[in-house]
């Protein structure tokens, strides 16, 4: 039942990713005839022109932050597991330690009261 919910996650991840990418290289082409419309002088050709290559350069600076953002986050995720086992060591530590001087206070006491 975990495969199938997990599985289920991955899928609407990826369409999420996928709808997320569309709406990036939309608002590229939007910019990109914004752009082109502040340039009355230009042709019909030389229009198509400029949108296709602000769109692309517009597309490739959304994928190249993508990838540094990725990365990075990959590399927290690193960070924070390697944080979280030493907090849990700290922890499991702790509690050993103060379990072991509950233990050893109370034998002390029943020793002393006898």
């Amino acid at each position: 039942m975990d495969a199938d919910k997990d599985c289920v996650a991955h899928g609407l991840a990826r369409m999420e990713g996928y709808l997320l990418w569309n709406a990036e290289v939309e608002e590229a082409r939007r910019r990109a005839a914004r752009f082109t419309g502040e340039l009355p002088w230009l042709t019909t050709a030389q229009r198509e022109d400029v949108e296709r290559v602000y769109t692309a350069d517009r597309v490739a600076a959304s994928r190249a932050m993508l990838s540094r953002i990725s990365a990075r986050s990959t590399e927290m995720r690193g960070e924070y597991n390697d944080r979280y086992r030493a907090l849990r060591a700290r922890c499991v530590a702790t509690a050993v330690v103060t379990a072991g001087a509950v233990s050893g206070t109370c034998t002390a006491l029943i020793l002393l009261t006898r």
